[in-house]
């Protein structure tokens, strides 16, 4: 695989999957424009890792559920680029409870940035992508997206809405040649996931066939799959990164 001319966009570039994938796709030859909520100061780590590897990087500080702001971030790495290739939505936070414990703004701002954060980047580039007939998106959604998790209906149900926003937008782009997929991880070795409480930990290792928690990397590797030629007849499909756990 190789993405030598090619431009990245990442949401939630600094920590965790995303970072992983940016710099998956840096190793690969991409230059990478990625968005995050983070200080420009903890920002520099990444763009400093990127530009190692003597690709160029770009860092747009921003809420992913907000609709102007991600009109901002697109049309500022389309013109510092000149072109966009790739759209990874990645960013996500958990705010779980059990349904008869959570708030409305634990609904509400999963839903927002989990979901309506992804309907955002996309109805951003999508213009570009038409103009230039060409395109990849891939959408981070989670196996409890198709299976729902006690104590997630949050967080499960703003997977599952990105399962059926990748198939949608895949039908509607398909005629300007956009590739659009969604990657569905099942427990990953994450910041996030490290302060699950210790008995989730275990009962999650019990489901998984391959008894291993995955590491970013895992994702990394599809995520860059779905994104270079050789799943240029790929779309609307949703490849479960999970080491057997959803079965």
């Amino acid at each position: 695989m190789n993405f030598t001319g090619k431009t990245a966009i990442v949401t939630g570039g600094c920590r965790g999957i995303g970072n992983s994938i940016l710099i998956k796709l840096a190793e690969l030859g991409a230059d990478i424009g990625f968005v995050d909520i983070v200080p420009v100061t903890d920002a520099q780590f990444t763009i400093d890792q990127v530009t190692s590897l003597g690709r160029k990087c770009e860092f747009f500080k921003a809420d992913i559920s907000d609709f102007l702001q991600a009109a901002s971030a697109i049309k500022y790495f389309h013109e510092l680029f000149g072109h966009i290739d790739i759209l990874v939505n990645n960013a996500g936070v958990n705010k779980d409870s059990v349904i008869w414990k959570m708030t409305e703004d634990q609904w509400d701002t999963v839903i927002n940035i989990n979901l309506k954060g992804y309907f955002n980047y996309i109805h951003a580039v999508i213009p570009y992508f038409k103009a230039q007939n060409s395109g990849k998106i891939v959408n981070i959604s989670s196996i409890n997206g198709m299976r729902g998790k006690f104590g997630q209906s949050n967080y499960s149900a703003a997977k599952a809405g990105i399962i059926g926003l990748t198939k949608s937008i895949a039908k509607e782009m398909g005629r300007y040649s956009v590739n659009v997929n969604a990657v569905a991880p099942g427990l990953i070795e994450t910041e996030m996931t490290r302060n699950l409480p210790e008995d989730a930990l275990k009962a999650a290792l019990q489901e998984i066939t391959l008894n291993r928690f995955g590491k970013p990397e895992d994702v990394a590797n599809v995520v860059a799959f779905l994104c270079s030629d050789y799943s240029s007849h790929i779309t609307g499909e949703v490849i479960k990164v999970d080491g057997g756990q959803y079965i």
